[in-house]
C-alpha cells in the first residue's frame, strides 16, 4: 500500500472512531424509509421502490429524514438503496420543533445507500442471494461501478452497502472500493434468515472477514434481519473483526416477495424490539438502528435506551 492509500485508510477508520467517541461510544442509526414513505401516502409499487420518491416527492423524503433526526438518529441513510443507473435508464431517464423531539446538538453522518444487484432485479433475490451462475465477480463490479462513483461525487460521509446477500457481492464491493480508490469510508451490512449464515447460505464469518480485510470499510454488521437472530450474529462477527459492529434489524415481520407485501402481525412491538438493545450493546454492537417496518418511534425508543444517552 502506498503512503497516500495508507493515509486514506487511516482517515477512513478515524472518521468512525472519532464519531463514536463524540457520540459517547455508541450511535443511533435511523429506521425504515420505504415503509415510512408509504405511511405518508407514497405509492412504491415500482422497480425503483423508495428511490422513486427522489423524483416524485422529495419533500416526503425530507420529512421522513427529519422525523428520524428528531427521534434521535445520529446517522441518516439516503433513499438510494434501489437507485441504480440501470433502473433509472429503464424508466426512461437519461444517464447524465415540538414535543418529544431530540434537538440536542450533535454530529450527524449521512450514509449513501447502495442496495444489492438483487434489489435492482426487484424479484426478491436480495432475500435469497441466488443470482445464478451467469453473474460473476466482474458482472457485479461493472453493475455497481458507475453508481458508486456518482454517490461518491455527491459527497456523503459514508457509503452503506446494505442487505448484502452473498459473499460474491461483498467481494465485488471490496474490490471496487480499492480499484476506484474510493476516498469515502464504507460499511458492509449483511442479512440473515437463519441466525448463522447470510441469506444465500454463505458463511457470515467469511463475509465479515472480507469486510475486515478491506481497509476502506469502517464498520461491519447486520440489517434487515429479525431481532431474535441479532445477538448470535454479533458474537459471530466479533470473532473476525476489530471494526465497529452495526446492527439495524427489521421489525421481525415476514416479507412475502411473491405478493410484495409484509405479512401482518409477524413482527415484534417497539417495546420488545427495544428490550433487545442493551443486550446487543453488551454483545459488542456500537451502532444500532432499525430497518424495514421500524419507525421514528422505534428509533426514539432506541435513543432513550442506549447507555449514557437521554433526551434533552
Amino acid at each position: 500500500m502506498g503512503q497516500h492509500s495508507a493515509e486514506t485508510a487511516s482517515s477512513s477508520s478515524s472518521l468512525m472512531t472519532d464519531f463514536l467517541r463524540q457520540a459517547g461510544g455508541a450511535a443511533v442509526i435511523d429506521g425504515g424509509l420505504a415503509t415510512e414513505l408509504e405511511s405518508h401516502g407514497a405509492d412504491l409499487n415500482d422497480p425503483l421502490w423508495s428511490a422513486k420518491c427522489l423524483l416524485s416527492s422529495p419533500h416526503l423524503i425530507h420529512r421522513v429524514h427529519l422525523d428520524y433526526l428528531e427521534a434521535g438518529a445520529d446517522i441518516i441513510i439516503t433513499a438510494s438503496y434501489q437507485a441504480t443507473i440501470q433502473g433509472f435508464v429503464a424508466k426512461g431517464f437519461s444517464k447524465e420543533e415540538g414535543d418529544g423531539k431530540i434537538l440536542k446538538h450533535r454530529p450527524i453522518l449521512v450514509a449513501a445507500s447502495v442496495g444489492s444487484y438483487g434489489a435492482y432485479l426487484a424479484d426478491g433475490s436480495e432475500y435469497s442471494g441466488n443470482y445464478g451462475d451467469a453473474i460473476t465477480l466482474e458482472t457485479l463490479k461493472d453493475f455497481h461501478r458507475r453508481r458508486v462513483q456518482v454517490l461518491v461525487e455527491s459527497g456523503p460521509d459514508l457509503i452503506a452497502f446494505e442487505t448484502v446477500p452473498n459473499k460474491l457481492e461483498a467481494q465485488a464491493y471490496a474490490e471496487l472500493l480499492e480499484e476506484e480508490d474510493i476516498r469515502i469510508p464504507a460499511w458492509f451490512s449483511f442479512n440473515s434468515k437463519d441466525g448463522n449464515n447470510v441469506v444465500s447460505g454463505d458463511s457470515l464469518v467469511e463475509c465479515a472477514s472480507i469486510a475486515e480485510s478491506c481497509k476502506k470499510v469502517v464498520a461491519v454488521g447486520i440489517n434487515c434481519t429479525p431481532p431474535r437472530f441479532i445477538h448470535g450474529l454479533i458474537l459471530a462477527i466479533k470473532k473476525v473483526t476489530t471494526k465497529p459492529i452495526l446492527i439495524y434489524p427489521n421489525s421481525g415481520e415476514f416479507y412475502d416477495a411473491t405478493i410484495k407485501e409484509w405479512v401482518q402481525n409477524t413482527g415484534v412491538s417497539d417495546e420488545d424490539f427495544v428490550s433487545y438493545v442493551n443486550n446487543w450493546r453488551k454483545a459488542g454492537a456500537s451502532l444500532v438502528g432499525g430497518c424495514c417496518r421500524t419507525t421514528p418511534n422505534t428509533i426514539r425508543a432506541i435513543y432513550r435506551t442506549m447507555s449514557n444517552r437521554s433526551p434533552v
